[in-house]
């Protein structure tokens, strides 16, 4: 049985994966599915977020070991948590099968308005001055999907509101996160696992040229979403769990 472990993206817990492991679950039935939140975020809400993406890896790898579950792991990681999947397979590539990739991007191969599209500037500056926990959720649906059911949108907001109550990410840890993911930078050398690259052509939030720009220069598998947003596994996790079952019925080629 392989051990995947689903890595979220800023001010995100598991639970925001909504039915995503289920339907990984059905293309991988013999995959063990961990969705560990960083800490900061959901049930580690009350710890400090780390500073640094190293910081982040040392945590997922004390609370694997903790569970009892042995390497080596396969990563699914999202925006944010490619830069953790990315920094751990470098680091420590004995325990780490694969890499599965979404919407992520990272210095030195992507600017930085490109990281973070500068069209939304002025309204993550106008939440980050006034705050308010329901404008937040409003603000990180708008920009990270395009779900256009609006029941559907409805749903996922209060989902999200409740999750937040329920579990708070404060703006001291939401800036802490930033600033890892401003500093991060890739390794020099592509990391020694089989990698896939999955984007979201209609991602708001990143561009989709700092997916395509990491494919290229690491010579990876890339496939591209034409029409979901940044949070691809929530706007289309079927096609998700399709293109990775069909990336190691291929071979995962390099």
């Amino acid at each position: 049985m392989s051990s995947w472990v689903l890595l979220r993206g800023l001010m995100r817990e598991q639970r925001h994966w909504g039915r995503f492991p289920g339907q990984l679950s059905q293309q991988l039935p013999d995959a063990h599915i961990i969705t560990p939140d960083l800490p900061g975020n959901g049930q580690h809400h009350a710890l400090h977020s780390a500073t640094s993406v190293a910081e982040m890896v040392e945590f997922c790898r004390a609370e694997l070991r903790a569970r009892g579950v042995p390497a080596p792991w396969s990563l699914l990681a999202l925006s944010l948590g490619g830069m953790v999947a990315v920094e751990w397979a470098s680091r420590y590539p004995q325990e780490i099968a694969r890499c599965v990739l979404i919407n992520t991007s990272m210095r030195p191969y992507s600017r930085f308005h490109q990281r973070l599209r500068w069209q939304n500037y002025p309204a993550i500056l106008k939440q980050l001055w006034e705050g308010g926990v329901e404008n937040q959720e409003r603000l990180i649906l708008r920009l990270t999907s395009r779900e256009g059911d609006l029941e559907k949108r409805k749903g996922m907001l209060e989902r999200w509101l409740g999750y937040q109550r329920e579990c708070p990410v404060t703006r001291a840890n939401a800036l802490r996160q930033l600033w890892s993911a401003a500093r991060f930078r890739a390794p020099p050398e592509r990391p020694n696992t089989p990698l896939l690259v999955l984007s979201s052509r209609g991602d708001q939030l990143v561009d989709p040229r700092c997916s395509a720009n990491l494919a290229n220069a690491w010579q990876t598998a890339h496939a591209v979403h034409p029409t979901a947003g940044h949070d691809l596994p929530l706007d289309d996790g079927e096609w998700v769990a399709h293109q990775i079952s069909k990336w190691l019925k291929a071979g995962e080629a390099r």
